[in-house]
């Protein structure tokens, strides 16, 4: 439940930025006459803060729909005509229903650009740039749209060196030049 942004994109990634931010902030504390120690990020546990994030938000979002009286059915859906799905769940079990509204929401998946297979260790996607094992120490990050923009800052404040590549004539192509 919550789909994408939820589970995998705005809500976790908003959560990874806060730490990072705040790790960016003790470490240049120094600028506004505040001293402190060195800044170590236990990256596993920011992960785990922002999967934490997303799972209470999943919970409320059943919760409120269980209150009023929505019925979630979890699986694979096939639209069959009009007002008609069949729906196969986790087990295997495949069941009809009919409705005089359907809505078809598919989520996401990650876009491979030709010739750059994401292979999960040297060449990521959203998934795993959200979940790193490791903090890299150099990122590129192809596309500076608002997503890659943004992961460029997360990454940026926990001290990898970061290069955006864009193709547009410049970063935030679709946002107001000043913006950029």
């Amino acid at each position: 439940l919550g789909g994408v942004c939820l589970n995998w994109g705005c809500i976790p990634t908003k959560a990874l930025v806060h730490g990072a931010e705040v790790a960016h902030t003790i470490t240049h504390a120094s600028q506004l006459g505040i001293s402190v120690g060195e800044v170590n990020v236990d990256l596993q546990k920011l992960v785990q803060f922002s999967r934490t994030v997303s799972q209470q938000l999943t919970a409320g979002v059943a919760y409120l729909l269980k209150k009023n009286g929505v019925r979630v059915i979890d699986g694979t859906a096939r639209l069959r005509g009009k007002g008609q799905i069949t729906v196969e769940d986790a087990r295997g079990e495949v069941r009809d229903y009919r409705a005089d509204h359907v809505i078809l929401a598919t989520g996401a998946r990650p876009r491979a650009l030709p010739g750059i297979a994401p292979d999960g260790e040297h060449i990521w996607t959203y998934f795993e740039a959200l979940r790193p094992k490791l903090l890299p120490k150099s990122l590129l990050i192809i596309g500076s749209g608002a997503i890659g923009v943004e992961f460029a800052s997360l990454y940026n404040d926990l001290g990898c060196k970061v290069t955006l590549v864009e193709l547009a004539s410049q970063i935030l192509p679709v946002e107001d030049a000043e913006v950029s």
